[in-house]
């Protein structure tokens, strides 16, 4: 039985372009229609040779990519690596001596914690008189709890004499060696003889650099007539009531402000009874609400280098 044909004027454009009806080939105004399955070849085989050719072109793209890995690796292995994983005590100790010891123009670390044992600051001095002699600057940040250790006060003492500079601060996020702008040493976890990185790339060193000075410009120059003076004790005040608001436990803050925990935990005694606290959040909200931290802010500014201290 023959197709019915319809006028062309009166076939819907999709129909056409979908091949489901064609024009008569007897009689241009006249359509037809097709089988789904013959108008589906029509429509499918085209979207199906444009796949092929994509298909094509990304194994060649995927190839190209590969061969470029492969350059790309060689030329990583052959690379300085930027940082190196130090493990054990030892190993620590010789990689970090060796740079310091190699340390031609500048010296930067920050030592978190109280005092440091005499044996080891006199080992210290044996080193860093000569290089400080010898030109290097050093700048050496502690936490204000060394100024009430004499070994380590007489230890600052004799390397101020020879050149280095050394400020304190209420806090010292973590020990940081930095020679020469070049190579930083920091430590990997909180047990620091276990495991430290030494890292020589130069964006993370200059950063680190940046964290240095951001505390050395906030941090309080040694000098016999302010060892005990408002703004160290305002400073290490503030962070053991910071800590308390925070939700910190005695061991924490102490370790955080370089203090033993059994000081720490008198301090805290001590706001209890002035503020009648029967709680550690109880005395958190009375900190709070008394404004304790306001009245803080009320001590006198550190002087800077270039300021005289006060009489």
């Amino acid at each position: 039985m023959a197709e019915q044909a319809v006028p062309r004027a009166d076939t819907p454009d999709c129909l056409m372009a979908l091949r489901l009806m064609a024009e008569s080939p007897e009689n241009s105004e006249l359509a037809h229609a097709l089988p789904p399955s013959t108008a589906s070849g029509f429509v499918i085989r085209p979207m199906e040779r444009r796949i092929a050719a994509l298909e094509d072109a990304a194994r060649s793209t995927r190839a190209v990519f590969s061969s470029l890995e492969t350059v790309y690796a060689d030329a990583r292995r052959r690379e300085k690596p930027g940082y190196a994983l130090l493990q054990g005590s030892e190993t620590i100790s010789d990689v970090l001596g060796a740079a310091v010891d190699a340390c031609r123009t500048e010296l930067l670390t920050a030592q978190p914690g109280g005092a440091r044992p005499h044996e080891l600051l006199e080992r210290a001095l044996e080193h860093e008189i000569p290089r400080l002699w010898a030109g290097v600057a050093q700048r050496t940040l502690y936490q204000h709890a060394v100024r009430s250790d004499p070994p380590t006060m007489s230890y600052i003492e004799r390397i101020t004499e020879a050149g280095a500079q050394v400020r304190t601060t209420a806090e010292v996020l973590d020990r940081l060696v930095v020679v020469d702008r070049e190579v930083a040493f920091i430590p990997v976890q909180d047990e620091r003889s276990t495991a430290a990185l030494e890292i020589r790339q130069p964006a993370i060193v200059r950063y680190l650099v940046r964290v240095f000075e951001h505390a050395w410009d906030r941090a309080i120059v040694i000098d016999g007539s302010l060892r005990r003076s408002a703004p160290i004790t305002s400073d290490v005040q503030r962070a053991i009531l910071h800590g308390i608001i925070s939700g910190e436990t005695d061991e924490s803050v102490a370790r955080r402000v370089g203090m033993s925990r059994r000081s720490v935990a008198e301090h805290v005694r001590k706001i209890s009874e002035r503020l009648g606290s029967n709680s550690r959040a109880q005395l958190g909200y009375l900190i709070a609400i008394n404004g304790l931290l306001d009245n803080l802010g009320d001590a006198p500014a550190p002087p800077r280098p270039n300021e005289a201290a006060p009489r």
